[in-house]
């Protein structure tokens, strides 16, 4: 059983920066895909980032390319989800999620993602 724990979330202005980390709970980066997921009040739940698993290529979506980065720390199961520049639309719950492939990370499904942690919340003071 994979078990994901997110945390870094908290209350920010504008402008500022969070890092979010995801911890699995064994050495699965070389399996899995992470992706990044977030629901906004009165909203879909969105894709915003993911990393593939042996190749590490990444995606981004638009409305947060070039605002944040998204890495991972193989030794110690951990991807982390920079954010810099933020802005009150990213307010939402963040999670992480896995599906075990190889696969380029976008070309899953949301629902193709089996693994999910509990969420961290992220609000922007505006």
């Amino acid at each position: 059983q994979v078990q994901l724990v997110e945390s870094g979330g908290g209350l920010v202005q504008p402008g500022g920066s969070l890092r979010l980390s995801c911890q699995a709970s064994g050495d699965i980066m070389d399996y899995y895909a992470i992706g990044w997921f977030r629901q906004a009040p009165g909203k879909e739940r969105e894709g915003v980032s993911c990393i593939s698993s042996s190749d590490a290529s990444t995606y981004y979506a638009d409305s947060v390319r070039g605002r944040f980065t998204i890495s991972r720390d193989d030794a110690a199961s951990t991807v982390y989800l920079q954010m810099n520049s933020l802005k009150p639309e990213d307010t939402a719950d963040y999670y992480c999620a896995a599906t075990r492939g190889a696969w380029y990370c976008r070309d899953y499904e949301i629902h193709e993602y089996t693994y999910w942690g509990q969420g961290t919340q992220v609000t922007l003071s505006s």
